[in-house]
C-alpha cells in the first residue's frame, strides 16, 4: 500500500471538505460556544453520498461500505468521549462525523493506525491549545484567577500536605529502588495544583451571569435553579428544549458554565494526519 493510495483524487476531496467543515465549526464554536447539529450530521450526509456515488461510478461499493464501517466506529468512540465526560454533545457528534472522512484504506490495519494517529494527535494537540487558551483566560482575569485560586489552596491544604509528604517518602524509596520512579510521586504531588489550577479558573473564567434570552438547548447550569416552583438540575447534559422554555420565562440572569471551546483540536488532528501521512513510510 502506498501513500499515493491515501492521496487518491476521492481521499483528498474527503479531506479537504472535512477541514472545511471543522473550520467552519470551529468559528461558530467561538462565537456561540456551539455547534450546529444540523452542520455535523451535514458532514456525515455529504461523505457517504460522496462515497455512495464514487461507489456506483466505479461498480466498486466497498469505498461507501467503508466509510460506513467508519462511521461505526467514531459512533462508538464519540459516544465513549462523551460519557467519560471528556466531550459535549457538539464535540462528540463532530467525532461522530470523522469516521466517513478518515476511512482513507481498503486495507484495515493501515485504517486502524490512521485512526490511532488522529486520535493521539487530537489529544496531545488539543492538551497544548487548552493549555494555552487557559493561560490567555488567566491573563484576562488575573485579580479573579488569583482569588479563586487562593481559596481552593485554602480548601484543599490537606491535600497539599498529603501529597507532598508522599513525594518526601516517595522520592526516599525512589533513590533506593529507581530514581526513574520518582516522576510517578511528581505527578502525584503535582494533582492538587491541577486540580486547584482548573477549577479556579473555571470559577474565575468561565462561569458567566447569561440573560435568559442568551441560553441555548445544552448549555451548562452552574447549580440547580427554582422557576416558578419547577427545579431545573444542573446535568452534564446541558439545557434541554423544554428546561429552556422554562428558563426563558424568567427574567432573572442565570449562572452558566461554559467550557473551553475544543473544536479546535479537530483542526489540530486533521492537519496534524495530513502531514504524517505526506511522508507516509515515517507514520507507518
Amino acid at each position: 500500500m502506498e501513500a499515493s493510495f491515501i492521496f487518491s483524487e476521492e481521499n483528498l476531496f474527503l479531506i479537504v471538505i472535512g477541514i472545511i467543515w471543522i473550520i467552519v465549526a470551529v468559528l461558530q464554536d467561538f462565537k456561540r460556544r456551539e455547534v450546529d447539529n444540523i452542520w455535523n450530521f451535514s458532514l456525515i450526509a455529504i461523505a457517504l453520498a460522496y462515497r455512495a456515488s464514487v461507489s456506483v461510478f466505479n461498480l466498486d461499493y466497498w469505498f461507501l461500505l467503508n466509510g460506513l464501517i467508519g462511521l461505526g466506529i467514531f459512533f462508538i468512540l464519540g459516544h465513549l468521549f462523551y460519557y467519560s465526560r471528556l466531550f459535549a454533545g457538539g464535540d462528540a457528534k463532530l467525532m461522530i462525523a470523522m469516521g466517513p472522512i478518515l476511512t482513507l484504506s481498503y486495507d484495515w490495519m493501515l485504517n486502524v493506525q490512521i485512526f490511532v494517529a488522529f486520535i493521539v494527535l487530537f489529544l496531545f494537540g488539543g492538551s497544548i491549545y487548552a493549555l494555552v487558551y487557559s493561560f490567555i483566560l488567566i491573563l484576562n482575569n488575573k485579580k479573579e484567577f488569583s482569588r479563586e485560586f487562593v481559596r481552593f489552596f485554602r480548601r484543599y491544604k490537606k491535600m497539599f500536605l498529603i501529597s507532598f509528604v508522599f513525594f518526601i517518602l516517595w522520592a526516599v524509596f525512589s533513590f533506593f529502588i529507581d530514581l526513574r520512579l520518582i516522576f510517578t510521586g511528581f505527578v502525584v504531588m503535582l494533582f492538587p495544583v491541577l486540580f486547584s489550577f482548573a477549577k479556579a479558573i473555571e470559577e474565575s473564567c468561565l462561569v458567566k451571569k447569561v440573560e435568559p434570552n442568551k441560553i441555548t438547548i445544552g448549555d451548562w447550569l452552574y447549580k440547580d435553579i427554582v422557576i416558578n416552583g419547577k427545579k431545573i438540575k444542573a446535568s452534564w447534559d446541558g439545557v434541554s428544549k423544554k428546561q429552556l422554555e422554562l428558563i426563558k420565562k424568567s427574567k432573572r440572569k442565570i449562572l452558566v458554565r461554559y467550557g473551553i471551546p475544543f473544536t479546535p483540536s479537530f483542526l489540530i488532528g486533521i492537519i496534524g494526519l495530513f502531514i504524517l501521512c505526506l511522508n507516509y513510510e515515517w507514520l507507518f
